[in-house]
């Protein structure tokens, strides 16, 4: 689901809009899609119990004009690598996190941060009734990270929405996102 939703927002990326702002404060387009691929390749590592890095984010937008097909194809890997069997089972990464929790972040940093590119590019993104099951799970696992995410910096505090609001618009505002934000 996540990447069916990701390939036609990641594809339609103008360049001219790389220096736009984007639902993330410290992020522009251009520096959002980066991190997006850093942490996609990453994530893929971290499926197969590989050690992993996110201390550096190189510049792959500026690596040549096909980074958007480059990143579609690193989705894909992403896809594939939590797909393989056990890849959700037992511990991954340097803070010996459940995988199953790392791969919810993998989801959620996809959805999300694919969501922050169709926002600040003026695209729509929604998730249908189809999509709660995995809102639900994303939103446990924001829950089950917030803390330690809020004191990081990866993740903004709450913000209020209106009672009643769509399960994903809640995710969002519980990653410290302006579910309504425009550019």
């Amino acid at each position: 689901m996540a990447r069916e939703r990701a390939v036609p927002v990641v594809r339609a990326l103008p360049d001219e809009a790389l220096a736009a702002p984007t639902p993330c404060a410290e992020y522009d387009v251009k520096t959002l899609v980066n991190h997006l691929f850093q942490v996609v390749v990453q994530f893929q590592r971290l499926a197969a119990k590989e050690a992993s890095d996110f201390t550096e984010t190189p510049d792959r937008v500026g690596a040549g004009a096909d980074w958007r097909e480059r990143l579609v194809e690193e989705i894909d890997k992403l896809v594939a690598a939590w797909s393989v069997p056990g890849a959700e089972d037992g511990v991954t990464g340097a803070m010996s996190m459940p995988a199953r929790l790392v791969g919810s972040m993998a989801l959620l940093d996809l959805t999300v941060h694919v969501w922050d590119l169709a926002r600040a590019t003026g695209r729509e993104y929604r998730l249908g009734e189809a999509a709660a099951p995995v809102v639900e799970q994303l939103a446990g696992a924001v829950e089950e990270l917030a803390p330690t995410a809020r004191r990081m910096g990866v993740f903004g505090d709450p913000v209020p929405v209106a009672e009643g609001a769509p399960g994903f618009e809640r995710l969002l505002a519980r990653t410290g996102r302006d579910p309504h934000w425009k550019g």
